[in-house]
């Protein structure tokens, strides 16, 4: 289980594709590495991946098929930088909304206003997931916890804050990029 309030950003040192499936090596920088093992969740870009090894700052995730064919994992490539969110704490602060990092399907940017150090997003998705979105309801893009500013029956749009901006991997995003949506 998840916030939806991103911890750092990563970057992607390793994306090998063979048989259906990808080993992903990520470098998580040191807030987040200092206390990853083997065995933990991690959120990348919003999919909860598993722990199979690190070195280091980078931690190494083995994904399947299934994963593969359902997230927008499959597009990174090195040198990429991806939203990381370690698993909750039941000792932590809750922040955001419960984001189970199992994505629900994928969508694409379709817009990017700037207004000043504030933006908003519109995003395309499939009638299925737009059909489970409410105006002001929560939802999790590539991860981050996000409430619903405008919906129609082709999109949905986000307001994004300076800090939100600042701390994800949403000051680096153009239009046309892929997008994890839960």
């Amino acid at each position: 289980m998840f916030t939806g309030l991103i911890e750092a950003i990563g970057t992607v040192r390793q994306a090998l594709a063979r048989g259906g499936q990808m080993s992903l090596e990520v470098d998580c920088g040191p807030m987040i590495s200092q206390d990853i093992q083997i065995g933990d969740s991690i959120a990348v870009n919003g999919v909860c991946l598993t722990v199979s090894a690190r070195q280091g700052t980078c931690a190494r995730f083995d994904i399947s098929g299934e994963s593969l064919s359902k997230t927008t994992l499959k597009y990174l490539k090195p040198g990429r930088k991806v939203n990381l969110e370690r698993a909750m704490s039941a000792q932590g602060r809750f922040g955001g909304h419960f984001v189970q990092g199992h994505i629900d399907g994928t969508g694409q940017i379709t817009a990017i206003r700037k207004q000043g150090d504030y933006a908003a997003f519109r995003f395309s998705a499939p009638p299925e997931l737009l059909g489970q979105m409410v105006l002001k309801g929560s939802v999790a893009v590539d991860g981050v916890s996000l409430t619903i500013a405008a919906l129609d029956k082709t999109g949905f749009e986000v307001a994004l804050i300076p800090t939100t901006l600042r701390d994800t991997i949403w000051h680096l995003a153009v239009v046309g990029d892929p997008v994890n949506i839960e």
